[in-house]
C-alpha cells in the first residue's frame, strides 16, 4: 500500500531533487505542505521535518475525472519526503491500490497504473 525509499541525501536536498523529479515528468506541483513547520508554528512540540507535494498530471486527471467524477477527492497525488530517527525518507500511498478501492473499472486501473509507475520513477529519481 505505500512505496518508501530511504534517501542518503539530506532532507533539504531530497525535497529540492523531488520537485525537479516531479517537473521532469511532465507534472505540475500544486502546492507543498511543510507538515513539520505548521505543527510547531501552532506550539506542538514535533522534532521530524516533513513536506507533502500535491502532484498532478493534468491529461490523466482529467482522463480520470471524464470516467468518475467523484474520483476528484482521491486526487491530486500525494509525494512526501519526511525524516524519522534523522533519516530522510521519500514515499506515497500508491495510487493504483487507491483507486482500487473506490473503482473496479478497468480504464481507472490502466491509468492509475500508468500514474503510481511515473510517481516511483520520481521518487527513485529523488533518492
Amino acid at each position: 500500500m505505500y512505496y518508501q525509499v530511504e534517501s542518503k541525501k539530506s532532507f533539504e536536498q531530497a525535497v529540492a531533487d523531488l520537485d525537479v523529479a516531479v517537473k521532469s515528468h511532465s507534472f505540475g506541483v500544486l502546492h507543498i505542505h511543510d507538515l513539520g513547520a505548521t505543527l510547531r508554528s501552532k506550539g506542538i512540540e514535533f522534532k521530524e521535518e516533513c513536506k507533502v507535494f500535491e502532484v498532478c498530471n493534468p491529461v490523466k486527471a482529467a482522463e480520470v475525472l471524464a470516467i468518475d467524477m467523484r474520483l476528484n477527492m482521491a486526487l491530486p497525488c500525494r509525494i512526501s519526503v519526511f525524516t524519522e530517527n534523522d533519516q530522510t525518507y521519500i514515499g506515497m500511498i500508491e495510487p493504483a491500490k487507491v483507486l482500487a478501492l473506490l473503482s473496479s473499472d478497468d480504464s481507472l486501473t490502466k491509468i492509475a497504473n500508468d500514474v503510481e509507475q511515473e510517481t516511483i520513477q520520481m521518487i527513485d529519481e529523488a533518492k
